[in-house]
C-alpha cells in the first residue's frame, strides 16, 4: 500500500527527524509510492516552498497530497501534486451565471511522443495513452487506466485517486515498478514477464499481470 508521510511543523525540525531516520534505513523509501499528509502544517512554515524538492533530493516519491485545506496555492507555487485533497469550503454562485455551461473536462489524455528520463507525467481525471515508450528513470500517473503503446521501462501508477478497476496495460513490460490503488510491484517482483506484452489489474489486495498474446 501507499506510505503516508505526516509532516509536523516546523518543517525545518521534521526534515531532521527524516534524515535520521533514511540514515538508519537507507532503503526505507525505496520504490514506495509516497502520500503526504499536509494538515499539520501552517501556510506560513518557511520550509513549505522547498518542501517537494527537499523530498524528492532524498529519493522519495511523492504520488499525492491530503490535507490541502488553505494550502492550494502554496502546494500549487511548488509544483505538488494535487491528488486527495479536501473540499476548500463553499462556492460562491455568481450573480450573472454564464449561457452556456462550461466544457466538461476530459477524461483521457494520449500523448503521441516517448516519455524521457526524468519526465513525470500526470493525469488524475481518467486513463493515459503513451504512443511511444516510458524511459527508464520517467514517471507516468494516471486516475485511471495506463496504456504504453511501446516499452514500459520506466514508472506506471494507475487509480491514483482511488479507482481499483484501473489497469496498466503494455506492449513490452521492462518497468522499475508499477501501482494500481496504492498496491505496487517492483522490478524484481515482474521478472517472469520481463520483455512481454502485458495487462495488469488489481484482485483483492494483489496485483495481478496477465500476458497478451
Amino acid at each position: 500500500m501507499a506510505f503516508v508521510l505526516s509532516p509536523d511543523a516546523p518543517l525545518s525540525n521534521w526534515m531532521v527527524e527524516l534524515d535520521a531516520q533514511i540514515e538508519r534505513s537507507a532503503t526505507f523509501f525505496a520504490g514506495r509510492p509516497i502520500v503526504v499528509d499536509l494538515s499539520g502544517i501552517p501556510e506560513t512554515d518557511p520550509g513549505l516552498g522547498t518542501l517537494f524538492d527537499e523530498l524528492r533530493a532524498r529519493g522519495i516519491r511523492v504520488i499525492g497530497t491530503e490535507g490541502l485545506d488553505g494550502l492550494t496555492p502554496a502546494i500549487q507555487s511548488v509544483g505538488g501534486p494535487l491528488i486527495g485533497g479536501r473540499p476548500l469550503g463553499l462556492y460562491e454562485v455568481p450573480d450573472d451565471p454564464p449561457d452556456e455551461p462550461p466544457a466538461p473536462e476530459p477524461t483521457s489524455m494520449v500523448l503521441d511522443e516517448p516519455v524521457r528520463s526524468g519526465q513525470t507525467i500526470l493525469f488524475p481525471q481518467g486513463d493515459l495513452t503513451i504512443n511511444g515508450s516510458v524511459a527508464s528513470g520517467a514517471e507516468i500517473m494516471a486516475g485511471g487506466s495506463v496504456h504504453v503503446y511501446g516499452v514500459l521501462r520506466g514508472r506506471a501508477i494507475a487509480g491514483v485517486t482511488g479507482n481499483q478497476q484501473a489497469r496498466i496495460f503494455c506492449n513490452r513490460l521492462d518497468a522499475e515498478l508499477i501501482s494500481i490503488d496504492g498496491l505496487y510491484m517492483t522490478a524484481e517482483d515482474m521478472d517472469a514477464f520481463r520483455g512481454k506484452s502485458i495487462m495488469a489489474r488489481l484482485e483483492g489486495s494483489s496485483i495481478i499481470i496477465t500476458e497478451i498474446s
